[in-house]
């Protein structure tokens, strides 16, 4: 005697293959809508083929969740909105995450240098507020920075601007780090930091 398929068990099967896959990709999804993108630069780049010139777009984008965590990526294509997805696509992707002091500014002073960019970023007091240039500020407002200080001392390149601030908020150590690798209690460093700006102040005065 033939057995008849069981076409709901089917169905069924593949529902829940699919409720499966959707509870996967929803934390996933989510936080991907609440990544805040920025567009630092567009440009039309021309490559040289037999019979003429090829134009196409660059793109460069910063993308963070306003919570410490930020990215770049850049992308080409032919069209704007195409080379601007690919690198949405590529921020996303490499993303860091950065120490942010109460949540609003850097622990410490840090440089950053890529090929001819150079840049100072520096911790600021509550209200100072986002003090950098076009392509910095990207940066930090995606990373939910509230006040900072950032100076570029090298080229204007946007490209290298961004990758000197990356290799910069790289260098960017919690107390708790510090404290970790120097065997210390957290509190101590914290003091001496704290010390040490008021010293500062202090010579300025």
């Amino acid at each position: 005697m033939a057995r008849t398929p069981n076409n709901n068990a089917k169905e069924g099967g593949r529902g829940r293959g699919r409720d499966r896959d959707n509870n996967k990709r929803g934390p996933e999804a989510r936080e991907e809508s609440e990544l805040l993108d920025k567009l630092v630069g567009i440009n039309r780049v021309a490559k040289v083929v037999k019979g003429g010139r090829r134009f196409s777009f660059a793109a460069l984008v910063v993308v963070g969740d306003g919570k410490g965590r930020v990215g770049f990526g850049n992308g080409k294509a032919r069209e704007v909105p195409e080379a601007i997805r690919k690198a949405t696509e590529s921020a996303k992707r490499n993303m860091i995450r950065v120490p942010l002091r109460e949540g609003r500014t850097l622990h410490h002073d840090i440089r950053g240098h890529f090929g001819a960019g150079k840049v100072l970023l520096r911790a600021a007091p509550a209200g100072t507020g986002i003090i950098a240039g076009g392509p910095m500020r990207a940066v930090f407002e995606t990373m939910g920075v509230q006040d900072v200080v950032a100076k570029s001392q090298g080229t204007q390149n946007p490209y290298n601007m961004i990758k000197a601030t990356f290799e910069a908020l790289k260098n960017s150590k919690s107390p708790r780090a510090i404290a970790s690798k120097r065997g210390m209690k957290v509190g101590e460093i914290v003091s001496r930091r704290d010390s040490g700006l008021a010293a500062v102040a202090a010579a300025k005065e």
